[in-house]
């Protein structure tokens, strides 16, 4: 079994510190060239995991439409005429487009004032169908959701959002079973919904009451007119696919002219969401390319001050050939000194990178919804051979030099 040679790893350490500034601004490059890959690497994470708390619960294939006044005439109907969905749409698109999973219609009414007691606040009343929930998954902590019994029987029950719990009731009691007045009509609360996502349709979950689709639309006469139409695809079907048949069968149902655009407002969650993961597929590129680009300067970096050191070196390099030294033992010194201070500087780079992204992980976590601004371990294991390699080429140039210089040239020099 070979033995560590403390003598080499010495010598290694002693040119390196024989020169202490030059070696601290050679090793300043590739510290500075990992640091900036391994923060943004972490910090793409980190954005992403904080952009997508914000639709947490939000079914990334669906789709939206609603309405709008006509831009055409259209069958003996005039320009600018306004129109809305009805139920049967909802039939019609369930029936007649294939590759949708859910159809669900809403209604929405803003700036209804809530009741319980002496505290009130201001929020959006909603009336969805059950099926929505695979939509816009709520998070029920107190009570039940909706359910097709509250649709057949138009109950008035409610969900509650978690800012409208905690203004109606601050003592955190228990609000099921207990009534709330909108606007002059009560309703007997049967849950809580606690989802915080930013992505809502209609109003912020936090500040909604939703009840049943049917009530909503007797309570406040509706007939059978809905705001919104709301859908998902099913697996192997695309939003931009399906929508365009829905926009035809409800053009068609209404009198619409099918080149009229603007009667008809379409919201693609499923575009957006791509978008959005194109962006941070777009950041991550970048970032690798700022961070390996940088770390390649601070490479060639070492390669130059390896090069000054074999030149400053040449009379020891000679001396040590015409003693016995082989070829492969020049090499490898010289090999082994490029190595050890890009390693060095690399790992002070990685470590700093890292106590960063957790101080800025700590700083921005919520209760129950991290954001991981921290590398994986293969991420840094990665990053670690990359250094390796990257000391190893940066010392080849300058190695193969040294182990070229014959005892006689060194003499010579002197």
């Amino acid at each position: 079994m070979r033995r560590i040679d403390f003598d080499t790893w010495e010598e290694i350490f002693l040119t390196i510190t024989r020169n202490k500034t030059r070696s601290i601004l050679t090793a300043f490059g590739i510290f500075w060239g990992i640091f900036m890959l391994v923060a943004l690497m972490g910090g793409a994470q980190g954005m992403q995991d904080m952009l997508s708390r914000q639709f947490q619960g939000f079914a990334t294939n669906s789709g939206f439409m609603g309405t709008n006044n006509t831009s055409k005439a259209y069958k003996g109907f005039q320009q600018g005429r306004w129109w809305s969905m009805d139920n049967q749409d909802v039939e019609r698109i369930r029936n007649c487009v294939q590759g949708l999973d859910v159809v669900t219609a809403t209604i929405a009414q803003w700036g209804v004032n809530i009741v319980y007691e002496e505290y009130s606040i201001s929020g959006t009343l909603k009336g969805l169908y059950p099926d929505y929930d695979r939509i816009e998954e709520p998070i029920i902590r107190l009570g039940r959701p909706l359910n097709e019994t509250d649709i057949r029987d138009r109950r008035k029950v409610c969900v509650i959002g978690k800012r409208i719990y905690e203004t109606l009731f601050p003592k955190k009691d228990d609000p099921c079973g207990k009534y709330i007045e909108i606007n002059g009509i009560y309703y007997r609360v049967v849950g809580v919904n606690e989802a915080t996502g930013n992505m809502s349709v209609n109003g912020q979950s936090e500040t909604s009451v939703v009840i049943p689709f049917s009530t909503m639309q007797q309570n406040y006469n509706r007939g059978n007119r809905i705001d919104m139409l709301g859908y998902t695809a099913k697996k192997g079907y695309s939003i931009s696919q399906v929508e365009k048949e829905v926009e035809r069968i409800v053009k068609q149902a209404h009198a619409i002219h099918p080149d009229d655009e603007q009667a008809v407002i379409r919201v693609n969650a499923e575009a957006m969401f791509s978008m959005m993961d194109n962006l941070f597929t777009g950041i991550r590129i970048l970032g690798w390319l700022v961070g390996l680009g940088t770390l390649l300067a601070g490479a060639i970096g070492v390669s130059n001050i390896m090069m000054i050191t074999v030149k400053e070196r040449t009379i020891e390099i000679g001396i040590r050939r015409a003693i016995g030294a082989r070829p492969s033992d020049i090499l490898q010194q010289i090999l082994l000194e490029s190595m050890v201070l890009t390693t060095l500087a690399g790992m002070a780079g990685i470590t700093f990178a890292v106590f960063l992204l957790n101080a800025v992980e700590t700083g921005t976590s919520e209760p129950g919804l991290p954001a991981h601004f921290l590398i994986s371990f293969w991420q840094a294991i990665g990053a670690c051979v990359l250094l390796i390699v990257l000391g190893l080429l940066a010392g080849l140039i300058p190695a193969y030099r040294a182990m070229a210089i014959k005892p006689i040239e060194a003499i010579r020099d002197e």
